[in-house]
């Protein structure tokens, strides 16, 4: 359960950061519902959070609350997803950049995400790199230099 707290914490922590939210912010709009030093636990994984709890996060947030629900894979995998800055994207090979560029505005668009910083997770990876015609070890290779 560790994990998974650990991984619902990430994806709390990315709604967040995605609405340009800190977690002050989180807690004047919630009028004080969420403390911020809670929801700073609760994005550490060292506390759980309720389901009621985390559908009226996932609401102050507007994200689906499944959206914030590690799933199976997530939870097997370690290395999980890879952070992408958006605009260093074009610091790698053109043919490669333009396919991941497309890839990405799609998944952005899907998830309602915004600019900035993008968390791909480990099934995004293995379509982008059949995508690229590549293996994702290299394809993590290409991506750590947008990190």
């Amino acid at each position: 359960m560790e994990r998974f707290d650990k991984l619902l914490g990430e994806r709390l922590r990315a709604a967040r950061r995605h609405r340009g939210w800190s977690l002050q912010e989180v807690e004047k709009r919630s009028d004080s519902e969420f403390r911020s030093s809670v929801l700073g636990a609760y994005e550490r994984g060292e506390r759980a959070i309720s389901v009621q709890r985390l559908h009226r996060l996932a609401s102050l947030y507007r994200v689906d609350v499944a959206h914030l629900i590690p799933s199976s894979e997530d939870s097997e995998t370690e290395d999980h997803t890879v952070s992408i800055d958006l605009d260093a994207i074009g610091g790698v090979d053109q043919d490669v950049s333009d396919v991941i560029d497309r890839f990405l505005v799609a998944i952005q668009m899907r998830r309602r995400g915004g600019s900035g910083d993008m968390t791909v997770r480990q099934a995004d990876l293995e379509l982008l790199a059949a995508l690229v015609r590549s293996d994702r070890n290299t394809l993590r290779q290409v991506l750590a230099q947008l990190e």
